[in-house]
């Protein structure tokens, strides 16, 4: 029962919803009913999805970890060695039966972006790609990994491709890369004394967080084209800036401090996606 627990703890519950909120909402618009395709998804991205994307990062980062004071708890699990191998296999176990299932029942878009979405979780932490390395890119890569799911929920429920869908994932890719890049900062210091590198260890704290301001800021304005109710989403990307801000001037001796901005970055998730919700339920009826 301990191993399951700590698989459990490892696929960070209180991260689930950011990745099957965002196939829900993406399927339930777009095919306005709640059928078989719709909850095997939203079971996949809420639960094995997550186990992989957080476990093979935690295997992966097992060495680096144990120098990071973060590490331990909802900011990301520190998995015993023994562990590594079965948090792997059950992985592949679980995350196998749900991708048949969603590959069958799609088409020939869904399963490209199933794809790209798999291939972003395992080239993101696993050696020899390990993207989390690659400056930029990593920031790239995290964005996929939340956007992808909504893409998938679009393409298997058979949306149609518009200018204001293209804006709405753009302003999301572009707040998911904000969200990676903010949250890079306070691992400056740690990262560097292990030798991990990240698009804060190599553009500095201080450019890093005015990126991700920014980052933010040009999502708000990216989705007001796309009219009523989804173009008030633009207010989502408020709260946001006003966290990061008092860290414009921070410096990589001082980044670690960005950990307060980032603890309250995960309660705001959930104050925007309430708000999100609001928003989706306007569309609905509108």
């Amino acid at each position: 029962m301990s191993t399951i627990r700590t698989l459990l703890l490892a696929s960070r519950p209180i991260s689930w919803i950011n990745t099957a909120f965002p196939f829900a909402a993406a399927y339930l618009l777009t095919t306005r009913e709640i059928d078989l395709v719709f909850v095997v998804g939203v079971l996949y991205f809420l639960v094995p999805y997550n186990l992989a994307m957080y476990g093979i990062n935690d295997v992966f980062d097992y060495a680096s970890d144990l120098a990071n004071p973060r590490k331990g708890g909802i900011e990301g699990a520190l998995l015993p060695p023994r562990l590594h191998r079965a948090t792997l296999w059950t992985a592949a176990a679980t995350n196998v039966p749900f991708l048949v299932f969603l590959f069958a029942m799609g088409n020939a878009a869904s399963a490209a972006w199933l794809l790209v979405s798999v291939f972003a979780v395992i080239a993101y932490s696993a050696p020899p790609m390990r993207f989390k390395e690659r400056p930029v890119l990593d920031s790239i890569t995290s964005s996929t990994h939340f956007v992808s799911p909504a893409l998938v929920g679009l393409a298997i429920g058979g949306a149609a491709v518009s200018l204001e869908l293209v804006l709405l994932m753009l302003a999301f890719f572009l707040w998911g890369m904000a969200a990676h890049a903010f949250g890079a900062v306070q691992d400056i210091l740690p990262d560097r004394q292990a030798g991990v590198g990240s698009i804060a260890t190599a553009l500095g704290a201080r450019f890093t967080v005015r990126l991700s301001i920014v980052l933010w800021a040009v999502a708000g304005v990216v989705v007001l084209p796309t009219g009523w109710p989804a173009a008030w989403s633009a207010v989502l990307v408020i709260p946001y800036i006003v966290n990061a801000a008092p860290w414009w001037n921070v410096t990589d001796d001082t980044a670690a401090s960005t950990n307060r901005a980032w603890r309250r970055f995960i309660a705001l998730n959930y104050a925007a996606g309430f708000l999100a919700t609001l928003i989706l339920i306007l569309a609905w009826l509108g």
